[in-house]
């Protein structure tokens, strides 16, 4: 018993410093600020354009991450065929590979072997805002995937099989019953995929470079007065970004009631 104390007052001093140093980490950016520099950096029309640049591409690569994600984690989660843990595993390759690897791969892929077919009909990707709407698909959409996977997983298949004897067709029981049971994962999901986003950086540099007032993100706004030395814009923008993260997570949390004891 003795034993057993000791090592729950180890772990529990583990965990205390280790949310405590998070908290010291973040709080720093809240807490070394200045208020007025705060309301300046806001009104900068740089900041603005990253801002409303960065909300824009966001929810266009989120919703098409959304389309891509609900019929790939449906088949992962119904279906067995060959070949499906290579698949997977493959569907896994942007959320363990560095970010940069994956934007030199796009970048070769839009750059010299579809670039030129892209550009005749004038939808060039490399050093464009679509290039930024693509990164970011390409690298939260996995998230996406495994997330509605689970959440169609956790769905007892009689539901949708008693569905089907009642006369709905496939798309009525999966419009009627799969989604509606699944509603919580997917939201949740949805949460976390803009999440993902919003924090790209790496592959969205590759494809589509890192251009002020053009491909400017917020995480590049951050890169870019950091390279400068102007530190209270990159301050400011990175607080916005961890009080838009900080927010998503609580949704997250509230959605799916992660983290809850039941």
């Amino acid at each position: 018993m003795k034993e057993a104390g000791a090592m729950e007052r180890s772990f529990r001093l583990i965990f205390v410093l280790m949310t405590g140093f998070m908290a010291a980490v973040f709080g720093v950016l809240l807490l070394y600020g200045q208020p007025g520099q705060f309301r300046e950096v806001i009104a900068n029309p740089e900041f603005q354009f990253a801002a409303l640049f960065t909300l824009g591409t966001t929810v266009l690569a989120t919703v098409a991450a959304v389309l891509a994600a609900i019929p790939c984690g449906f088949v992962l989660a119904r279906h067995s065929f060959p070949g499906k843990a290579l698949l997977d595993t493959l569907l896994d390759l942007p959320i363990v590979l560095p970010p940069l690897v994956s934007g030199v791969a796009l970048l070769i892929l839009f750059g010299p072997v579809l670039g030129n077919g892209l550009s005749r009909l004038g939808q060039d990707v490399v050093f464009t805002a679509r290039g930024v709407v693509i990164a970011q698909w390409f690298i939260a959409t996995p998230f996406a995937i495994k997330t509605f996977s689970q959440a169609f997983a956790a769905i007892d298949p009689r539901y949708e099989k008693v569905a089907r004897t009642l006369g709905h067709t496939s798309w009525q029981t999966f419009y009627r019953v799969t989604l509606p049971m699944a509603r919580k994962g997917i939201l949740g999901g949805v949460a976390m995929t803009w999440a993902r986003t919003l924090g790209e950086f790496g592959a969205t540099a590759m494809l589509a470079g890192v251009t002020r007032m053009k491909t400017e993100t917020l995480s590049a706004a951050v890169y870019l007065s950091v390279s400068v030395g102007d530190l209270p814009f990159a301050l400011t923008t990175a607080t916005v970004l961890w009080l838009a993260a900080l927010t998503v997570l609580v949704i997250f949390r509230g959605v799916t009631g992660a983290g809850m004891r039941t």
